[in-house]
Parts: C-alpha cells; sequence; structure tokens
C-alpha cells in the first residue's frame, strides 16, 4: 500500500504540480502587494481616496455594504490588469521570439521501411536501399 503511494507522490507530474502551486501562491501574494502598495496609492493620488467601504445602505436594519463590494471589483479589475500587462504580453512576445526561431524546414525525414532518418531530397535510403518518395 505505502509503495503505491510512494509512487503516486514521486511521479514527476504531482510534484510539478506541487512546485507550480507554491510559485503560482508566491506570485499571487507578489501580485496583490504591487497593487495594494503601489497601484492603488498611485490611483488614490489622482483620484483622491481609492477606499469605498463606508459606502453603504440600510433596509429593515440589514445593512448592505456596497463599498466592500465596490473595492473587491476595482481590486480584481487592477489585479487582472497588472498580470495581463506585467506578465501575459512580455510572456506571450518571449514565446512568439522561441516559436519563430524553432519553426525552421526540416531537413530529413523518416524511411518508411526502417525508420531510420535520411536527407530530405534522398531517393534511396542508405541504410535499408529501399526507394523513398
Amino acid at each position: 500500500m505505502l509503495d503505491g503511494f510512494k509512487k503516486f507522490i514521486l511521479k514527476g507530474n504531482v510534484v510539478d504540480m506541487a512546485v507550480g502551486v507554491v510559485v503560482g501562491v508566491a506570485f499571487g501574494n507578489v501580485v496583490t502587494a504591487l497593487v495594494k502598495d503601489l497601484i492603488t496609492p498611485l490611483i488614490g493620488a489622482f483620484g483622491g481616496t481609492p477606499d469605498f467601504s463606508g459606502i453603504f445602505f440600510t433596509i429593515n436594519k440589514s445593512k448592505f455594504m456596497v463599498g466592500d463590494f465596490l473595492n473587491s471589483i476595482i481590486s480584481f479589475l487592477t489585479i487582472s490588469t497588472t498580470i495581463y500587462f506585467a506578465v501575459v504580453l512580455p510572456m506571450n512576445r518571449l514565446m512568439r521570439k522561441n516559436k519563430s526561431k524553432k519553426t525552421e524546414a526540416p531537413t530529413e525525414k523518416i524511411c518508411p521501411e526502417c525508420l531510420s532518418l535520411i536527407p530530405l531530397k534522398a531517393k534511396k535510403c542508405k541504410f535499408c536501399g529501399s526507394t523513398v518518395k
């Protein structure tokens, strides 16, 4: 029973996923701190206090905290925008650059008889001698 669990835990996918989750949480904390400590005060410097938690209305002694909801929406939009411009766009540029470098024309093909790699223009396989299209 423990052998099966040990094999499961030591699989590369499980370890990779665990590392990804830990790094994701740490990165989420960095982005939240960036938005809370730098971007939100910057917005507040130009548009006044960016805290709407004091906005509410009451119906039959029930308090509806509209301001907290607005704060959450603004925080979500700010974090999403920051992630898009600071992470997604640069990563897309890097991926495009790497993809364009890797998409070179093939110079070899596989022989259908012996599965050896042969030059693309070859008419006969140099390993098995079969005719190649």
